[in-house]
């Protein structure tokens, strides 16, 4: 499975099965994890065999049980659209390991004796990992793409079969409540821009990222550059 496959394959997976993740799947998501933090001047951490953070009544609250490995997305504050964008590149490659995983930005508890928090970073949120039980089920879409884009080109024609590609894997990010407060600009000479519309859910930023990662993969840098 490729990346850009993985994106139609992901779901959010809440409850997952006693199974570990193998040794070499840990090792090749850890030496991602190093490419990422170095990349980005983040600190992202993988965090194995933990039961304790879905532990507490939060957990079952969001309706989650048998998580114990996550991804804990830590960096400077400020981080939020690079934490999105680099945390779903994780997910996508978690997908194509055949694990299953979940954005939890509130229904789960801190561990700060699992990983590490300098003085001037925090913790963002997490992404459950593991066996999902199921592989979860798509939401479906209620409007177009045409929603969420808009033509700024100086003469306006049909978009570009690569443009339509990004939008659609962009309208499969994971978002807070399957909100997806984010546009997507396309402007003369394969510039795009993306923007977050207003929310009172705090991680508009992360999703942000997320849908970058998404609209990046499928529309390939190839064809557009970011404005």
């Amino acid at each position: 499975m490729t990346m850009q496959e993985a994106i139609f394959a992901r779901h959010s997976v809440r409850q997952y099965t006693d199974q570990p993740i193998e040794s070499d799947k840990i090792t090749l998501l850890r030496e991602c994890i190093d490419t990422y933090n170095q990349q980005a001047n983040l600190h992202i951490q993988l965090v194995t065999d933990e039961p304790q953070a879905f532990g507490s009544g939060m957990a079952k609250y969001g309706k989650f049980s048998g998580v114990k490995n996550y991804i804990a997305l830590i960096a400077r504050r400020g981080a939020d659209e690079a934490i999105g964008y680099y945390g779903e590149q994780l997910v996508l490659m978690a997908q194509t390991l055949g694990l299953n995983s979940c954005w939890v930005g509130l229904t789960f508890s801190k561990q700060p004796d699992h990983y590490q928090v300098a003085a001037d970073e925090k913790l963002y949120c997490v992404i459950a990992l593991g066996y999902g039980i199921t592989q979860g089920v798509p939401h479906p879409q209620k409007k177009g793409i045409e929603a969420y884009c808009r033509d700024q080109r100086s003469v306006p024609d049909a978009l570009p079969q690569w443009f339509i590609d990004g939008m659609q894997a962009a309208l499969l990010a994971p978002t807070a409540i399957n909100q997806q407060k984010f546009e997507f600009i396309l402007f003369g000479n394969g510039i795009v821009e993306a923007k977050s519309r207003f929310t009172m859910v705090g991680y508009a930023k992360i999703e942000l990222g997320i849908a970058k990662c998404h609209f990046e993969l499928a529309a390939s840098k190839d064809n557009f550059a970011w404005k």
